[in-house]
């Protein structure tokens, strides 16, 4: 059976750092992957080393039908865009692994607050944060505090701190009456 030819389409993000590559393909099945460095992208994804690869790229997000990019300060945005832009639809066409062995690493939920939090995150608020090419993963649970890690385009982003504390923490207290607040790692 012929698979359709892979379309690429450029969407842009509240951080201007960041651009999203929304495709035609499923890149992850749940959750998003998310790499800063070349060695980590090296061992777990091939496209992502790629891209980080690429002069200007200091982040790559890979998430269920998109990739975000993170461009570097010292980056050039039409180098960057062009280059990445080629460089998924090339890998995507040739139809190579996305991931070696898993595609995610697995994370520690050791108590029934992690897990309520966690199912909370994967409901509520990563479809949403993920349309602006962003993700949102529970590092750990301590003494009423969520301690939350923002990748993708919410790494960085100048509107994440306001959408940590104003959207997210309010929802969770809500919801999980044992949070009390929430800080980004």
């Amino acid at each position: 059976m012929e698979q359709s030819a892979v379309y690429v389409s450029l969407e842009f993000t509240p951080n201007p750092n960041t651009l999203k590559y929304s495709v035609n393909r499923k890149l992850v099945e749940k959750g998003a992957a998310n790499f800063t460095k070349v060695a980590d992208a090296e061992a777990r994804s091939p496209l992502a080393a790629k891209l980080l690869n690429v002069a200007g790229i200091s982040g790559v997000m890979l998430g269920k039908d998109f990739v975000t990019i993170t461009k570097s300060e010292e980056g050039d945005w039409d180098f960057v865009h062009k280059t990445a832009s080629d460089t998924i639809e090339k890998f995507l066409t040739a139809g190579e692994a996305i991931f070696i062995g898993s595609e995610m690493e697995s994370t520690q939920i050791s108590s029934e607050i992690e897990l309520k939090i966690q199912k909370f995150l994967d409901e509520e608020v990563r479809p949403a944060v993920a349309m602006d090419g962003g993700d949102v993963t529970l590092d750990r649970f301590e003494a009423g505090i969520a301690y939350l890690s923002m990748q993708g385009a919410c790494s960085g982003c100048p509107s994440s701190s306001m959408t940590l504390k104003m959207g997210i923490e309010t929802k969770l207290r809500e919801a999980i009456p044992e949070v009390i607040e929430v800080q980004q790692v």
